[in-house]
């Protein structure tokens, strides 16, 4: 209910309204398609490129604006935090989910694509769901962290807008991650993101393509390998509860 109150608030009084929450990915994806597809030919690679580079955009459209808000969401919410009593975790929990409505009508710009490009829905599609909830779980882990860092130490909001630029192009989301050594393959696959990213490519685009099918299991050599960044989602998300905890009782006097 929350997230839905901020979702609707985020777009009130604006003239194109829920329409800029598609606007703003698709900008982005048509300059760097522009830029990398056509000026540097990375479309040449594969009819799919488009695609992917769409899917990636979105995904990382989502973690970052998700992450941003959360790590605002405590201090943008001071007078509310000195005049009731409630579990302080509902605010980045309902601003993340707010962010995951826009990244849900996204969806339906990307199914769009899918189907103009004649791409037929399969059963294991299904399995789509269990990523994007491990995207949620870890985006909500790394909000908790800088939500927790940002109430003691306000730089953290200047570090993570220059974090945030510098993972979009460390994610393989403009580039095929097959155009990376083997150890920077492995290296990248210690992100969550790439993990997720990777799969949800391969599941979409890349099942009849195993030269393009490049996952965790690949790049770590391993079935086990794909655990890896599974693990480390989890690992953050309970790295940012206990952060969040310890610091929630001193957060209404330090705001």
């Amino acid at each position: 209910m929350i997230a839905a109150v901020d979702f609707k608030l985020k777009y009130s009084g604006s003239a194109l309204g829920y329409i800029w929450s598609v606007i703003k990915p698709l900008a982005l994806f048509t300059m760097l398609y522009l830029v990398f597809a056509k000026v540097f030919r990375l479309g040449e690679i594969s009819d799919y490129y488009p695609l992917a580079l769409l899917i990636g955009i979105v995904l990382y459209t989502f973690f970052a604006d998700a992450t941003s808000l959360g790590m605002n969401s405590i201090v943008a919410r001071e007078s509310l935090l000195r005049k009731m009593s409630f579990p302080r975790l509902i605010i980045p929990t309902s601003v993340t989910l707010g962010a995951g409505i826009t990244f849900c009508v996204n969806l339906v710009v990307v199914a769009a694509f899918v189907g103009w490009n004649q791409i037929t829905p399969r059963p294991n599609w299904l399995l789509l769901l269990p990523l994007f909830l491990q995207l949620y779980v870890f985006t909500l882990g790394v909000s908790l962290v800088l939500a927790t860092l940002f109430v003691r130490f306000r730089d953290i909001g200047q570090v993570w807008e220059l974090a945030i630029q510098l993972i979009l192009y460390a994610t393989p989301i403009i580039y095929p991650i097959g155009f990376l050594p083997s150890w920077a393959r492995s290296v990248a696959f210690l992100s969550p993101l790439t993990q997720i990213l990777q799969d949800v490519r391969t599941i979409v685009l890349y099942q009849d393509l195993p030269s393009n099918r490049i996952t965790a299991t690949e790049a770590f050599n391993s079935s086990a390998g794909r655990l890896l960044p599974i693990g480390i989602t989890l690992a953050v998300l309970v790295l940012g509860i206990i952060m969040f905890k310890r610091q929630e009782p001193w957060f209404a006097e330090r705001v």
